[in-house]
């Protein structure tokens, strides 16, 4: 397995790839790997002849210090479990400065809305932080395809955007959320629950999963209020935000239209980790 710090040195070994005409595939991380990772290098490797991992804690998408300082961090572990699936692959592991330079800033992006409402409206400057990382590392690996989880699914959606205001051609490729036997969808930050918290986490699955019982007959209103009242009546969790909204632009669901398709996103708490979640509605 290859393992690169730095990005001439990458490109210079992906070049002998690009020359044959070779596919190559992008799972961009900030390492914590977990099955929901190794799922969508797995993806990768089923349509790219060769799979570039980067592992790299992005500092310009987290508004609390505190949360970048506490995100786990194992790349000896984290590179084992990719050496356990496939030696083929390249591990990308850069630091700050390699990747940005000597200014270590977010460039501002017009992502058309997608960015100033949930996750956006609660981080500050996450986006374009997001945004920034992934241009850089679209610029170093020059992917055909790049691969992202839907549990970040407002991510997902703002990425797509991004290739498509930045003309960089590389198709991206959404995978399924991957969960734990509870539900609990699997996160790197699951790693930070302790026992008891892990287990109450399931709740925001089963919650999710009656939101989309209720669509079929209810208002987005009374969903609101029910979920709302639910984490009220909910100790172990504490609810940041609960939206319904329109799959492809994010925006809150007022009226439901017909042919239109619509997921359910929630932000919690469990002590002071956060968690998110999010489920299609009727698709």
């Amino acid at each position: 397995m290859q393992v690169f710090k730095e990005k001439e040195l990458l490109k210079q070994s992906l070049s002998i790839n690009k020359l044959a005409g070779n596919t190559i595939g992008l799972v961009p991380t900030m390492g914590a790997l977990h099955e929901g990772h190794l799922y969508l290098v797995k993806e990768a490797l089923k349509s790219c002849d060769q799979v570039v991992v980067s592992i790299f804690v992005n500092p310009t998408q987290f508004d609390n210090p505190e949360d970048l300082e506490k995100y786990p961090r194992n790349l000896e572990k984290d590179i084992n479990l990719l050496q356990n699936i496939s030696e083929e692959i390249i591990v990308f592991t850069p630091n700050a400065n390699e990747l940005y330079g000597d200014l270590i800033i977010s460039e501002h992006f017009d992502f058309d809305g997608l960015d100033i409402v949930m996750e956006g409206k609660h981080r500050t400057g996450h986006f374009d932080g997001v945004g920034t990382v992934v241009k850089l590392l679209f610029e170093a690996v020059e992917p055909n395809k790049a691969f992202f989880g839907e549990k970040d699914y407002q991510q997902l959606q703002i990425i797509r955007k991004l290739t498509e205001i930045e003309n960089i051609p590389v198709e991206i490729v959404g995978c399924p959320i991957l969960r734990e036997e509870s539900g609990l969808a699997r996160s790197s930050r699951n790693e930070r629950l302790n026992d008891l918290q892990r287990e109450k986490a399931a709740f925001i699955f089963e919650t999710l999963k009656e939101t989309k019982t209720l669509f079929g007959t209810k208002s987005a209103n009374y969903i609101n209020d029910w979920v709302e009242q639910q984490f009220r009546n909910y100790p172990f969790l504490e609810l940041e935000y609960f939206e319904i909204s329109d799959a492809k632009t994010l925006k809150k669901l007022t009226e439901k239209r017909e042919g239109e398709t619509y997921r359910a996103f929630i932000a919690a708490y469990a002590g002071d980790i956060r968690l998110i979640d999010n489920l299609a509605l009727n698709n």
